[in-house]
């Protein structure tokens, strides 16, 4: 018996079976079928459920030069990635108009990237480790926890289970950036298979185009491993993992210029050096009880320790985070419209803080730890009408040593009344809780005054989404329509005030009205068999009271943005070229001060700027080349650091951060991989 499945196909079964544990193309699931083929699938597909669920596929990632998980959505018009200041190289994601601290982050369904791992999380996996990335907008399912606010990014690395291969990856780029990937597993027999995956990245010099005497992009030094096993029996399924990351991050102001005359012989240049070592490990379990209705116990557990020493100029914010998770689960289909899951989940953080606000060495250090443990169960009921209707309601309760009883419910409705036509509809409950030293330590970057409440209060916020998409044919070309809605609207929310002071920044819970509205429009159409063409437009409304004064427009992000994308891979895709245009609008700057001479410290908003990237691969058999350029528009933000020429002085601000810090760039890379398919 021979069957033709595409990825997806095989996605689609990963989470119908055994969506809590993962378990993917393994001979339980599949039963008798003798031989599986896996081909080419669409780059980006939603996939099936109740749930708003985008599968971003390898193809998709391929389309740039990905280096890491933040540059995996250059091409996708619903998440964007901003650097957070002009220094440190932080990133975060931006979902639904709300920054990433609000998407629940996970890698093969665990949670994962929080607390201190935030502001860098998205460059601790490389881009050659991703199998896929699932995109679920909204409050997303109540399997994986409370802290769901915007939705769910979920990565799933390359698995030992699938056909022995052999992977390589090169990059370099025009800022002498040099990448290396490589990953491989094998079969131990018919159960046991095991992998490895690895990643090494070195930053050989420094670039300073705005000639301020700051590096545009700091130097990193990274090594990445993981090591994985995996055992598939008939009735039980294991994996275990463990991964290691050492990482270097070098930035501020370059030597050559004290012999420039921007800092004196005696005035010590003004340096960033954050030194990360993070350590994790997971197993999975699941017995298979009912293998016709999908039933099955499932146990995760995992653990990682987290060391950032980090220190800006004489300013110091070392931490420490240790986290412990586990979860238990149990699903079942009572009939072909039936299903329940339910299960209890543990989580416990450690956090040790060593800090230092003030530039000054000769002031003592600040100890103190913060602490906590969540304990809490679900129950989630899914009807399926014959694919027609589909509803998913679940609920959580959890109960924090810290904050008390948390109360979590979440609804998914979907439509579909024809086969190229569907309707979905969410509404659910999100909480998070703060950790601020954490995960805005590269506030730091400047001379602002932190200002933490010592009342801090957990986040709360309810989501609601409608949308809708529809799919037709003119002239036998396949046109993909599609319109989103999302509104959040905030209990509880914790603000990082940069306007109130412009020499400081406020660090609070408020209680007040805080809200995001996100509309997102978009047409896919392939008017030739080798060719598509996307446009997607989008408008996010996010106010808060930052003032005092009322409701205000959320600074630092545009509210709108446009994204064209356009594919072609001719002689049977021997060759592919892809170019994404994004218009990104005007926005809001922090209220700005004036100076001694009567001046604006920066510009109240800025205007709309526009970013093109393109690359350009040509496939072989087995291996890859790829030329390609970034921000060919060569657009960057003139002045990203505020009083650059004295960082010891009260005015230096590198946060101020909307648009590119560097201008075009070029890059190279290579691909090699082989499959002895068994």
């Amino acid at each position: 018996m021979r069957l033709l499945f595409t990825y997806i196909a095989a996605s689609a079964l990963i989470g119908s079976h055994t969506p809590a544990f993962g378990q993917e193309i393994s001979d339980s699931i599949f039963g008798e079928i003798d031989e599986i083929i896996v081909t080419a699938p669409k780059s980006r597909i939603r996939m099936p459920g109740a749930a708003n669920t985008e599968l971003i596929t390898a193809s998709e990632l391929k389309r740039a030069a990905c280096c890491n998980l933040g540059e995996s959505f250059t091409t996708n018009p619903s998440v964007d990635v901003n650097y957070s200041d002009a220094a440190t190289g932080a990133r975060q994601i931006r979902l639904l108009g709300l920054s990433g601290s609000y998407v629940q982050m996970m890698t093969e369904n665990i949670p994962n990237f929080r607390g201190v791992a935030t502001p860098y999380g998205l460059g601790y996996i490389p881009g050659p480790w991703m199998q896929s990335i699932q995109v679920s907008k909204g409050a997303s399912s109540v399997k994986n926890g409370y802290e769901s606010i915007t939705g769910q990014i979920n990565i799933e690395m390359k698995k030992p289970q699938l056909d022995p291969s052999l992977s390589l990856n090169m990059y370099y780029d025009m800022m002498n950036k040099l990448e290396l990937n490589a990953d491989g597993n094998i079969h131990l027999g018919k159960n046991w298979s095991a992998g490895l995956l690895s990643h090494v990245e070195n930053g050989f010099s420094t670039h300073d185009g705005n000639d301020d005497g700051f590096i545009d992009m700091p130097r990193i030094r990274q090594l990445n491993l993981m090591p994985r096993v995996a055992y598939l029996g008939r009735n039980y399924v294991f994996q275990a993992a463990a991964k290691f990351l050492d990482e270097r991050r070098i930035s501020g102001q370059d030597d050559h210029h004290r012999n420039n005359g921007q800092a004196s012989g005696t005035t010590p240049l003004y340096k960033i050096r954050i030194d990360t070592r993070r350590w994790e490990g997971f197993t999975k379990n699941a017995y298979i009880f009912d293998r016709e209705n999908d039933g099955n116990i499932a146990l995760i557990l995992s653990a990682s320790s987290h060391r950032q020493d980090a220190s800006y100029g004489l300013r110091i914010c070392d931490v420490d985070q240790k986290e412990v998770y586990a979860s238990l689960m149990f699903e079942r289909k009572w009939t072909s419209s039936h299903a329940l899951s339910a299960g209890l989940s543990f989580n416990y953080d450690n956090y040790h803080f060593n800090y230092r606000f003030d530039s000054d060495a000769s002031l003592p250090t600040t100890h103190f730890t913060n602490r906590e443990a969540v304990v809490g169960g679900y129950g989630q009921y899914t009807f399926n009408y014959h694919d027609i209707f589909m509803a998913m309601a679940g609920v959580r309760l959890d109960r924090s040593d810290v904050y008390g009883v948390m109360f979590t419910p979440r609804l998914h409705i979907r439509y579909t009344p024809l086969a190229e036509l569907s309707f979905h509809a969410s509404a659910g409950r999100g909480h998070r809780s703060p950790h601020p030293l954490a995960e805005y330590s590269y506030m730091l970057a400047s001379s602002r005054r932190i200002d933490i409440s010592q009342n801090l209060h957990q986040e709360d916020a309810w989501n609601f989404g409608i949308g809708g998409h529809w799919t037709a044919y003119p002239l036998d070309n396949e046109l993909t329509l599609s319109a989103e809605y999302y509104y959040t609207d905030f209990s509880n929310q914790l603000m990082v005030n940069l306007d109130r002071n412009p020499h400081a920044v406020y660090i609070y819970s408020d209680k007040g009205k805080s809200y995001s509205h996100a509309l997102q429009l978009e047409a896919t159409y392939k008017p030739l068999n080798d060719v598509s063409v996307s446009l997607a437009w989008r408008y996010t409304d996010v106010k808060s009271n930052y003032t005092g004064n009322g409701l205000i427009q959320k600074p630092l992000m545009s509210k709108h943005k446009t994204l064209i994308s356009l594919g072609w891979t001719p002689d049977m895709g021997l060759w592919q070229t892809d170019i994404t245009c994004a218009v990104n609008g005007g926005g809001r700057m922090p209220t700005p001060y004036t100076s001694a001479g009567g001046e604006l410290s920066w510009r109240p908003t800025y205007k709309a700027f526009v970013q093109l990237n393109a690359q350009i691969t040509r496939n072989f058999r087995h291996w890859a080349i790829y030329l390609g350029g970034e921000n060919l528009t060569n657009f960057r933000q003139k002045n990203p650091i505020i009083g650059a020429s004295d960082p010891w002085g009260s005015n230096f601000d590198a946060t101020m951060i909307y648009g590119p810090l560097q201008g075009a760039m070029v890059y190279v890379g290579f691909r090699y991989n082989f499959t002895k398919y068994i």
